[in-house]
Protein backbone atom coordinates (compact mmCIF):
# COMPACT_ATOMS: atom_id res chain seq x y z
CA UNK A 1 0.00 0.00 0.00
CA UNK A 2 1.10 3.54 -0.76
CA UNK A 3 0.30 6.40 1.61
CA UNK A 4 -0.79 9.74 0.15
CA UNK A 5 -0.97 12.96 2.15
CA UNK A 6 -2.62 16.12 0.76
CA UNK A 7 -3.31 19.52 2.30
CA UNK A 8 -6.96 20.45 2.76
CA UNK A 9 -8.60 23.82 2.07
CA UNK A 10 -11.27 23.96 4.78
CA UNK A 11 -13.86 26.70 5.18
CA UNK A 12 -14.66 28.12 8.63
CA UNK A 13 -17.41 25.59 9.35
CA UNK A 14 -15.29 22.62 8.28
CA UNK A 15 -12.29 23.91 10.22
CA UNK A 16 -14.41 24.14 13.38
CA UNK A 17 -15.69 20.59 12.84
CA UNK A 18 -12.15 19.32 12.32
CA UNK A 19 -11.01 20.98 15.56
CA UNK A 20 -13.97 19.39 17.37
CA UNK A 21 -13.00 15.94 16.05
CA UNK A 22 -9.39 16.43 17.17
CA UNK A 23 -10.58 17.67 20.57
CA UNK A 24 -12.87 14.68 21.11
CA UNK A 25 -10.10 12.26 20.06
CA UNK A 26 -7.68 13.94 22.48
CA UNK A 27 -10.26 13.90 25.31
CA UNK A 28 -11.01 10.19 24.76
CA UNK A 29 -7.28 9.34 24.70
CA UNK A 30 -6.54 11.28 27.89
CA UNK A 31 -9.60 9.83 29.64
CA UNK A 32 -8.55 6.31 28.62
CA UNK A 33 -5.00 6.91 29.81
CA UNK A 34 -6.26 8.20 33.16
CA UNK A 35 -8.51 5.13 33.50
CA UNK A 36 -5.60 2.77 32.75
CA UNK A 37 -3.35 4.54 35.25
CA UNK A 38 -6.06 4.23 37.90
CA UNK A 39 -6.35 0.50 37.16
CA UNK A 40 -2.59 0.02 37.59
CA UNK A 41 -2.71 2.03 40.80
CA UNK A 42 -5.39 -0.29 42.20
CA UNK A 43 -3.41 -3.32 40.99
CA UNK A 44 -6.14 -4.27 38.53
CA UNK A 45 -5.87 -5.57 34.97
CA UNK A 46 -5.50 -2.85 32.37
CA UNK A 47 -8.75 -2.47 30.38
CA UNK A 48 -8.54 -3.17 26.65
CA UNK A 49 -9.66 -0.73 23.97
CA UNK A 50 -13.02 -2.53 23.73
CA UNK A 51 -13.58 -2.28 27.50
CA UNK A 52 -12.63 1.38 27.46
CA UNK A 53 -15.02 2.11 24.58
CA UNK A 54 -17.94 0.43 26.36
CA UNK A 55 -17.23 2.48 29.46
CA UNK A 56 -16.83 5.62 27.36
CA UNK A 57 -20.28 5.17 25.79
CA UNK A 58 -21.92 4.38 29.12
CA UNK A 59 -20.33 7.12 31.22
CA UNK A 60 -18.44 9.80 29.31
CA UNK A 61 -20.76 10.32 26.33
CA UNK A 62 -23.79 10.82 28.56
CA UNK A 63 -21.98 13.49 30.58
CA UNK A 64 -20.48 15.22 27.51
CA UNK A 65 -23.11 15.74 24.82
CA UNK A 66 -20.57 17.35 22.46
CA UNK A 67 -19.31 13.82 21.73
CA UNK A 68 -22.37 13.44 19.47
CA UNK A 69 -21.31 16.39 17.28
CA UNK A 70 -18.49 14.35 15.74
CA UNK A 71 -18.00 10.94 14.15
CA UNK A 72 -17.88 7.98 16.53
CA UNK A 73 -14.69 6.80 14.75
CA UNK A 74 -12.56 9.60 16.27
CA UNK A 75 -12.76 8.47 19.94
CA UNK A 76 -12.78 4.78 18.99
CA UNK A 77 -9.49 5.01 17.10
CA UNK A 78 -7.96 7.16 19.86
CA UNK A 79 -8.58 4.34 22.35
CA UNK A 80 -7.08 1.82 19.89
CA UNK A 81 -3.97 3.98 19.63
CA UNK A 82 -3.75 4.06 23.43
CA UNK A 83 -3.99 0.27 23.57
CA UNK A 84 -1.23 -0.16 20.96
CA UNK A 85 0.92 2.42 22.78
CA UNK A 86 0.76 0.35 25.96
CA UNK A 87 1.61 -2.83 24.03
CA UNK A 88 4.65 -1.16 22.45
CA UNK A 89 5.73 0.15 25.84
CA UNK A 90 6.00 -3.39 27.24
CA UNK A 91 6.88 -5.50 24.18
CA UNK A 92 9.28 -3.11 22.44
CA UNK A 93 10.51 -1.51 25.68
CA UNK A 94 9.36 1.98 24.73
CA UNK A 95 8.22 4.72 27.07
CA UNK A 96 4.75 4.66 28.58
CA UNK A 97 2.09 6.80 26.86
CA UNK A 98 1.67 10.38 28.10
CA UNK A 99 -1.26 12.79 28.07
CA UNK A 100 -1.90 14.72 24.85
CA UNK A 101 -1.91 18.51 24.76
CA UNK A 102 -4.11 20.79 22.70
CA UNK A 103 -2.43 22.08 19.55
CA UNK A 104 0.33 19.47 19.54
CA UNK A 105 -0.04 16.82 16.82
CA UNK A 106 -3.81 17.22 16.58
CA UNK A 107 -5.31 14.41 14.50
CA UNK A 108 -8.34 12.15 14.19
CA UNK A 109 -9.49 9.09 12.26
CA UNK A 110 -12.53 8.73 9.97
CA UNK A 111 -14.06 5.83 8.08
CA UNK A 112 -17.22 5.33 6.05
CA UNK A 113 -18.44 6.79 2.77
CA UNK A 114 -15.24 8.40 1.43
CA UNK A 115 -15.07 9.54 -2.19
CA UNK A 116 -12.55 11.45 -4.30
CA UNK A 117 -13.27 13.51 -7.40
CA UNK A 118 -10.51 15.60 -8.98
CA UNK A 119 -9.43 18.09 -6.29
CA UNK A 120 -12.16 17.28 -3.75
CA UNK A 121 -12.66 14.56 -1.16
CA UNK A 122 -15.87 13.61 0.64
CA UNK A 123 -15.37 12.90 4.34
CA UNK A 124 -17.93 11.72 6.90
CA UNK A 125 -19.54 14.64 8.82
CA UNK A 126 -17.29 17.22 7.09
CA UNK A 127 -18.76 16.57 3.63
CA UNK A 128 -17.01 17.58 0.41
CA UNK A 129 -13.67 19.23 1.18
CA UNK A 130 -11.40 20.97 -1.30
CA UNK A 131 -7.80 19.72 -1.57
CA UNK A 132 -4.79 21.85 -2.46
CA UNK A 133 -4.01 19.60 -5.46
CA UNK A 134 -5.78 17.17 -7.75
CA UNK A 135 -5.91 13.50 -6.84
CA UNK A 136 -2.59 11.92 -7.87
CA UNK A 137 -2.09 8.57 -9.59
CA UNK A 138 -0.50 5.42 -8.27
CA UNK A 139 2.88 4.50 -9.86
CA UNK A 140 3.02 3.82 -13.59
CA UNK A 141 0.48 1.25 -14.69
CA UNK A 142 -1.67 1.86 -11.60
CA UNK A 143 -5.30 2.94 -11.25
CA UNK A 144 -6.72 6.40 -10.78
CA UNK A 145 -7.90 7.19 -7.28
CA UNK A 146 -11.45 7.67 -8.53
CA UNK A 147 -11.57 3.91 -9.20
CA UNK A 148 -10.17 2.93 -5.80
CA UNK A 149 -12.27 2.36 -2.71
CA UNK A 150 -10.77 4.31 0.21
CA UNK A 151 -11.94 2.79 3.47
CA UNK A 152 -10.48 5.24 6.00
CA UNK A 153 -8.46 8.42 6.35
CA UNK A 154 -6.45 10.23 9.00
CA UNK A 155 -6.82 14.00 9.25
CA UNK A 156 -4.00 15.87 11.00
CA UNK A 157 -2.95 19.46 11.65
CA UNK A 158 0.53 20.90 11.16
CA UNK A 159 1.48 24.58 11.42
CA UNK A 160 -2.15 25.68 11.05
CA UNK A 161 -2.79 23.51 7.97
CA UNK A 162 -5.08 20.47 7.89
CA UNK A 163 -3.93 17.38 5.96
CA UNK A 164 -5.69 14.18 4.90
CA UNK A 165 -3.77 10.91 4.60
CA UNK A 166 -5.00 7.65 3.10
CA UNK A 167 -3.62 4.45 1.59
CA UNK A 168 -4.02 3.18 -1.98
CA UNK A 169 -2.63 0.09 -3.71
CA UNK A 170 0.29 0.68 -6.07
CA UNK A 171 1.64 -1.27 -9.02
CA UNK A 172 5.33 -2.20 -8.92
CA UNK A 173 7.29 -0.93 -11.90
CA UNK A 174 8.35 -3.66 -14.28
CA UNK A 175 12.10 -4.11 -14.61
CA UNK A 176 13.17 -1.88 -17.45
CA UNK A 177 16.54 -1.03 -18.96
CA UNK A 178 18.30 1.13 -16.39
CA UNK A 179 21.72 2.66 -15.97
CA UNK A 180 24.62 0.83 -14.37
CA UNK A 181 24.84 0.46 -10.58
CA UNK A 182 25.69 3.67 -8.80
CA UNK A 183 27.52 4.46 -5.58
CA UNK A 184 26.17 7.30 -3.44
CA UNK A 185 28.27 9.19 -0.90
CA UNK A 186 26.32 11.48 1.43
CA UNK A 187 28.01 14.59 2.75
CA UNK A 188 27.58 17.99 4.33
CA UNK A 189 29.04 20.24 1.65
CA UNK A 190 27.07 18.41 -1.04
CA UNK A 191 24.06 16.33 -0.11
CA UNK A 192 25.04 13.44 -2.39
CA UNK A 193 27.85 12.68 -4.84
CA UNK A 194 27.14 9.89 -7.31
CA UNK A 195 29.80 7.66 -8.86
CA UNK A 196 28.81 8.91 -12.34
CA UNK A 197 29.86 12.44 -11.34
CA UNK A 198 26.38 13.82 -10.64
CA UNK A 199 26.22 16.14 -7.63
CA UNK A 200 23.11 17.03 -5.63
CA UNK A 201 23.57 20.25 -3.72
CA UNK A 202 22.71 20.45 -0.04
CA UNK A 203 20.09 23.20 0.40
CA UNK A 204 20.66 23.40 4.17
CA UNK A 205 17.18 24.79 4.94
CA UNK A 206 17.72 25.02 8.69
CA UNK A 207 21.01 26.89 8.36
CA UNK A 208 19.43 29.43 5.99
CA UNK A 209 16.40 29.99 8.23
CA UNK A 210 18.30 29.85 11.52
CA UNK A 211 18.48 33.62 12.06
CA UNK A 212 14.84 34.17 11.09
CA UNK A 213 13.79 31.34 13.40
CA UNK A 214 15.84 32.73 16.31
CA UNK A 215 14.20 36.17 15.98
CA UNK A 216 10.73 34.62 15.86
CA UNK A 217 11.43 32.43 18.90
CA UNK A 218 12.80 35.42 20.83
CA UNK A 219 9.60 37.36 20.17
CA UNK A 220 7.58 34.34 21.29
CA UNK A 221 9.60 34.06 24.49
CA UNK A 222 8.94 37.73 25.36
CA UNK A 223 5.18 37.24 24.95
CA UNK A 224 5.09 34.25 27.31
CA UNK A 225 3.43 34.80 30.69
CA UNK A 226 4.33 32.23 33.32
CA UNK A 227 1.40 30.85 35.29
CA UNK A 228 -1.16 32.81 33.25
CA UNK A 229 -3.38 32.21 30.24
CA UNK A 230 -1.44 33.09 27.10
CA UNK A 231 -2.59 36.06 25.01
CA UNK A 232 -3.78 35.99 21.41
CA UNK A 233 -0.54 37.67 20.34
CA UNK A 234 1.39 34.77 21.89
CA UNK A 235 -0.68 32.25 19.93
CA UNK A 236 -0.21 34.22 16.70
CA UNK A 237 3.55 34.29 17.21
CA UNK A 238 3.48 30.59 18.05
CA UNK A 239 1.91 29.94 14.64
CA UNK A 240 4.66 31.99 12.96
CA UNK A 241 7.35 29.87 14.59
CA UNK A 242 5.52 26.68 13.60
CA UNK A 243 5.28 27.84 9.98
CA UNK A 244 9.04 28.47 9.82
CA UNK A 245 9.69 24.96 11.12
CA UNK A 246 7.17 23.58 8.63
CA UNK A 247 8.85 25.38 5.71
CA UNK A 248 12.27 24.01 6.74
CA UNK A 249 10.87 20.47 6.88
CA UNK A 250 9.16 20.84 3.48
CA UNK A 251 12.34 22.05 1.73
CA UNK A 252 14.33 19.17 3.23
CA UNK A 253 11.71 16.57 2.23
CA UNK A 254 11.46 17.99 -1.29
CA UNK A 255 15.20 17.69 -1.95
CA UNK A 256 15.33 14.17 -0.46
CA UNK A 257 12.33 12.98 -2.49
CA UNK A 258 13.87 14.29 -5.72
CA UNK A 259 17.19 12.58 -4.96
CA UNK A 260 15.76 9.21 -3.91
CA UNK A 261 13.29 9.10 -6.82
CA UNK A 262 16.10 9.86 -9.30
CA UNK A 263 18.24 7.05 -7.88
CA UNK A 264 15.55 4.37 -7.66
CA UNK A 265 14.06 5.21 -11.05
CA UNK A 266 17.24 5.44 -13.11
CA UNK A 267 19.64 2.90 -11.59
CA UNK A 268 19.31 -0.86 -11.27
CA UNK A 269 21.36 -0.96 -8.05
CA UNK A 270 22.16 1.74 -5.50
CA UNK A 271 25.05 1.27 -3.09
CA UNK A 272 25.14 3.38 0.06
CA UNK A 273 27.06 3.33 3.32
CA UNK A 274 25.48 2.30 6.61
CA UNK A 275 25.97 5.61 8.39
CA UNK A 276 25.74 5.78 12.18
CA UNK A 277 23.61 8.94 12.25
CA UNK A 278 22.97 8.88 16.00
CA UNK A 279 26.69 8.48 16.67
CA UNK A 280 27.66 11.19 14.20
CA UNK A 281 25.14 13.55 15.80
CA UNK A 282 27.07 13.43 19.07
CA UNK A 283 29.76 15.57 17.42
CA UNK A 284 28.41 18.99 18.42
CA UNK A 285 30.38 20.74 15.69
CA UNK A 286 28.75 18.71 12.91
CA UNK A 287 25.46 17.60 14.49
CA UNK A 288 23.40 20.50 13.14
CA UNK A 289 24.69 20.04 9.57
CA UNK A 290 24.21 16.25 9.67
CA UNK A 291 20.64 16.46 10.92
CA UNK A 292 19.89 19.26 8.46
CA UNK A 293 20.79 16.90 5.62
CA UNK A 294 18.28 14.25 6.72
CA UNK A 295 20.53 11.21 6.27
CA UNK A 296 18.19 8.82 8.09
CA UNK A 297 15.19 9.98 6.04
CA UNK A 298 17.26 9.48 2.86
CA UNK A 299 17.79 5.81 3.64
CA UNK A 300 14.17 5.30 4.69
CA UNK A 301 12.81 6.78 1.45
CA UNK A 302 15.32 4.91 -0.68
CA UNK A 303 14.28 1.62 0.95
CA UNK A 304 10.65 1.69 -0.13
CA UNK A 305 11.24 3.46 -3.46
CA UNK A 306 13.62 0.70 -4.55
CA UNK A 307 10.69 -1.70 -4.09
CA UNK A 308 8.43 0.56 -6.16
CA UNK A 309 10.86 0.83 -9.07
CA UNK A 310 12.29 -2.72 -8.89
CA UNK A 311 15.79 -1.56 -7.95
CA UNK A 312 18.29 -3.17 -5.57
CA UNK A 313 19.55 -1.34 -2.49
CA UNK A 314 22.96 -2.49 -1.23
CA UNK A 315 24.15 -1.20 2.15
CA UNK A 316 27.91 -1.37 2.81
CA UNK A 317 29.26 -1.83 6.32
CA UNK A 318 29.80 1.46 8.14
CA UNK A 319 33.45 0.60 8.91
CA UNK A 320 34.37 0.26 5.23
CA UNK A 321 37.00 2.99 4.54
CA UNK A 322 35.41 4.36 1.37
CA UNK A 323 37.05 7.79 1.70
CA UNK A 324 40.54 6.53 2.55
CA UNK A 325 40.74 3.84 -0.17
CA UNK A 326 41.98 4.65 -3.66
CA UNK A 327 39.28 3.81 -6.21
CA UNK A 328 41.95 3.17 -8.86
CA UNK A 329 44.49 0.84 -7.20
CA UNK A 330 42.79 -0.06 -3.93
CA UNK A 331 45.57 1.20 -1.64
CA UNK A 332 44.28 2.48 1.72
CA UNK A 333 45.56 5.70 3.29
CA UNK A 334 46.39 5.64 6.99
CA UNK A 335 45.06 9.17 7.66
CA UNK A 336 42.77 11.53 5.78
CA UNK A 337 41.72 14.81 7.38
CA UNK A 338 38.25 16.26 6.88
CA UNK A 339 39.86 19.44 5.55
CA UNK A 340 41.37 17.49 2.63
CA UNK A 341 38.65 17.79 -0.02
CA UNK A 342 40.72 16.14 -2.77
CA UNK A 343 41.94 12.56 -2.64
CA UNK A 344 45.45 11.94 -4.03
CA UNK A 345 46.94 8.45 -4.07
CA UNK A 346 50.67 8.41 -3.33
CA UNK A 347 51.00 4.96 -4.88
CA UNK A 348 49.49 5.36 -8.36
CA UNK A 349 49.12 9.15 -8.52
CA UNK A 350 45.32 9.00 -8.97
CA UNK A 351 43.60 12.21 -7.90
CA UNK A 352 39.93 13.23 -7.73
CA UNK A 353 37.36 14.79 -5.45
CA UNK A 354 37.18 13.14 -2.03
CA UNK A 355 33.41 12.44 -2.23
CA UNK A 356 33.64 11.16 -5.81
CA UNK A 357 36.39 8.75 -4.79
CA UNK A 358 34.20 7.43 -1.95
CA UNK A 359 31.22 6.95 -4.27
CA UNK A 360 33.41 5.04 -6.77
CA UNK A 361 34.55 2.72 -3.98
CA UNK A 362 30.94 2.14 -2.96
CA UNK A 363 30.03 1.34 -6.57
CA UNK A 364 32.70 -1.37 -6.61
CA UNK A 365 30.74 -3.10 -3.82
CA UNK A 366 27.68 -3.55 -6.04
CA UNK A 367 26.54 -7.14 -6.50
CA UNK A 368 26.31 -6.80 -10.28
CA UNK A 369 29.57 -4.88 -10.67
CA UNK A 370 33.23 -5.87 -10.44
CA UNK A 371 36.51 -4.02 -10.87
CA UNK A 372 39.58 -5.50 -12.54
CA UNK A 373 43.07 -5.23 -11.10
CA UNK A 374 43.73 -2.19 -13.30
CA UNK A 375 40.68 -0.37 -11.99
CA UNK A 376 38.65 -0.78 -15.19
CA UNK A 377 34.97 -1.45 -14.40
CA UNK A 378 33.36 -4.53 -15.92
CA UNK A 379 29.84 -5.86 -15.85
CA UNK A 380 29.69 -9.26 -14.19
Amino acid sequence: MKSIKIRLELNNEQSTLASKHAGVARHAYNWGLSTCQEAYKNKEKRPSSIDLHKKLVAEVKKANKWYYDVSKCAPQEALRHLDSAYKKAFKEKKGLPVFKKKGIRDSFYLEGNIQIAKNKIKLPVLGWVKMSESSPLTPKGGIMLEDISIKNVTVSKTAGHWFVAFKVPYAVYSKQTKNNPVGVDLGIKTLATLSDGTIFENKRPYKKAKRKLAIAQRKLSKKYKKGQAQSKNYKKQQQKVAKIHYKIACIRKDSLHKLTTHLAKNHSEIVIEDLNVSGMSKNHKLASAILDGGFYEFRRQLGYKCEWYSSVLTVVDRFYPSSKTCSSCGIKKTTLKLSERAFTCESCGFSCDRDLNASLNLKSKAVSYTVSACGVPKQS
